[in-house]
């Protein structure tokens, strides 16, 4: 089976194992969007999701944001680790977007990664979610599944997964797919303890017919 045909095949099923799929991030506005996916760099989204509240409820506005102190913004968001980069990374980013862009967070991709703190992922994930561009998001799931299963071969860098990726996967599909790469990989594919003989895909992942052998 080519990688192309792999591809299309995992969709399919992915698509039948998990219908309604979405970003696990919780938020209401793009903008914070981008400030919960800066702050889910080595932290879960778990903690994510507890923490944004308080910050929302200080700084309820891309405004209010942008004029807070950085300390301030450090001490609400200081449990999803890295308090000081992400809080300066906030900080600089929503004045850029209140100053420049008048809230409205960008829709292209050269415009969002000038953003402080956004890079390749983040900037995909916002295209994907809030705009509906095709978009791959390269985190830790789309990466090790995306090797486990064979769509790529022993790749870990995500702009490289990313790229090779765009060219078996329809543009339309990349989006969910990554969701449902999180929404299995949590379920089934886990790190450390995966459920093949669970698993939707086991009969042509590459990873299970290896260890089948």
């Amino acid at each position: 089976m080519t990688k192309k045909k792999l591809a299309l095949e995992v969709i399919e099923r992915l698509k039948k194992e998990y219908p309604k799929t979405e970003c696990t991030l919780e938020y209401k506005d793009a903008w914070q969007l981008l400030v919960s996916v800066r702050l889910a760099a080595q932290c879960t989204d778990k903690r994510v999701d507890l923490t944004t509240p308080k910050l929302y409820e200080k700084f309820p506005t891309v405004e209010a944001l942008a004029n807070a102190d950085v300390d301030e913004i450090e001490e609400i968001i200081r449990p999803c680790g890295l308090g000081k980069s992400k809080a300066r990374d906030i900080s600089a980013c929503m004045k850029i977007l209140h100053s420049k862009y008048h809230d409205i967070v960008p829709d292209n991709m050269e415009e969002l990664l000038k953003l402080p703190g956004v890079g390749r992922k983040s900037a995909n994930l916002i295209l994907g979610d809030i705009y509906k561009q095709p978009a791959i998001v390269t985190d830790t799931h789309c990466i090790r599944l995306s090797n486990l299963i064979g769509l790529v071969d022993n790749i870990k860098e995500p702009g490289k997964v990313e790229k090779e990726l765009w060219k078996i996967i329809p543009k339309q599909e990349g989006n969910d797919l990554c969701h449902r790469f999180v929404d299995h990989g949590r379920a089934v594919c886990v790190a450390r303890n995966p459920k093949c003989d669970n698993c939707c895909l086991n009969d042509i992942c590459r990873h299970r017919q290896s260890v089948k052998k």
